[in-house]
């Protein structure tokens, strides 16, 4: 099978991927084999090529938004057959004895594994996943749609939520990439006002588009108090612009895995009035459940654009430079299908 890999991490301009040939994985006992027909290309796949996180596996093939049908199925698997539609996230294991685990911290368990990051992922023609942290994917949406949901659109939900946002609330999110515009969706229908901050013409038009009450620059000022804010630019330098647009007793949820440096904060303009700072640790799989059927309930759906599987470092590269609005998904058949 074909599949990349990072064969030395560091800037998406310098090659860090290379295309190979390598066997298609052999499932252990309680995992499925996949094969891949999209995987979308999550900010955090560009962290991992880059070496922003940490080399956990050597050579290993990113990608953790993958939708496919089961292959294969490992010896101890049960209620899965070959053919079944499937998606495979980020979380990819855990413990599940810790005491995180057993209070539905699952996402905070100490010995949690990640796709495309300690295992390979969906950047390939196949990939395995445990069986029990697998999510079963609804009929009527289209593969490339479905792929930026598993990570981007959980992250969201996740940080939606951490956000504590009040009913019929003023949020504002910093970033309107491929999380922020999935979480915007899921926000508007839950009947809230949102406010968009970001850099990029063509992604303010898009936040227009989706129902967004405004969208500036990100630095501006939003045009009202925020209750909850959500962080998706991995900028440090926007936690103090954030926290000063809340009102009192505001929330602001940092989604991002990487962070560029927080400066420093002044207590009376930034924290005072019991405004809340809370950051956001991957997903538990009841958080993929819950989003995915909200998902299915509220028609959100995911702006795309496709790649063929070949030009993974091209999607990298333009995910960087911010060249898309929405998420990229790279697709084993090109063009995808419908």
């Amino acid at each position: 099978m074909r599949a990349w890999e990072v064969i030395r991490p560091g800037p998406v301009d310098g090659e860090p991927l290379r295309l190979v040939e390598r066997p298609v994985p052999t499932p252990g006992p309680d995992e499925l084999l996949v094969h891949v027909r999209a995987c979308g290309v999550c900010r955090t796949d560009l962290h991992v090529a880059e070496g922003d996180l940490p080399v956990h596996c050597p050579r290993v093939t990113p990608g953790h938004e993958a939708v496919g049908v089961v292959a294969a199925a490992g010896r101890a698997v049960s209620g899965f057959t070959a053919g079944d539609r499937v998606g495979v996230p980020w979380l990819r294991r855990t413990d599940g004895t810790c005491g995180y685990c057993r209070r539905g911290s699952e996402n905070l368990c100490p010995a949690s594994e990640y796709t495309g990051w300690d295992a390979d992922g969906g950047y390939a023609e196949y990939t395995t996943v445990p069986a029990a942290f697998a999510y079963r994917l609804p009929d009527g949406v289209d593969d490339v749609a479905l792929a930026p949901l598993l990570c981007a659109g959980i992250i969201g939900y996740r940080a939606l939520r951490r956000a504590a946002l009040p009913p019929g609330g003023r949020l504002g999110l910093y970033g309107f990439g491929g999380s922020a515009h999935l979480c915007a969706q899921l926000a508007l229908a839950e009947g809230a006002t949102v406010h968009v901050l970001t850099r990029d013409p063509a992604a303010r038009r898009l936040a227009l588009g989706l129902g967004a009450a405004s969208a500036g620059g990100t630095y501006d000022d939003p045009p009202e108090p925020l209750d909850s804010a959500i962080l998706f630019a991995p900028a440090g330098d926007l936690v103090p612009v954030a926290l000063r647009a809340l009102d009192r007793g505001g929330v602001l949820s940092v989604a991002g895995i990487h962070l560029s440096d927080v400066p420093p904060l002044r207590y009376e303009s930034d924290l005072f009035y019991e405004k809340e700072l809370r950051s956001v640790t991957a997903n538990t799989r009841e958080d993929g459940r819950e989003f995915l059927a909200l998902a299915a309930r509220h028609g959100i759906r995911a702006t795309t654009h496709a790649y063929p599987l070949e030009q993974a470092p091209q999607a990298l590269r333009d995910l960087e430079a911010g060249r898309f609005d929405g998420a990229a998904v790279l697709v084993n058949e090109y063009p995808p299908r419908g």
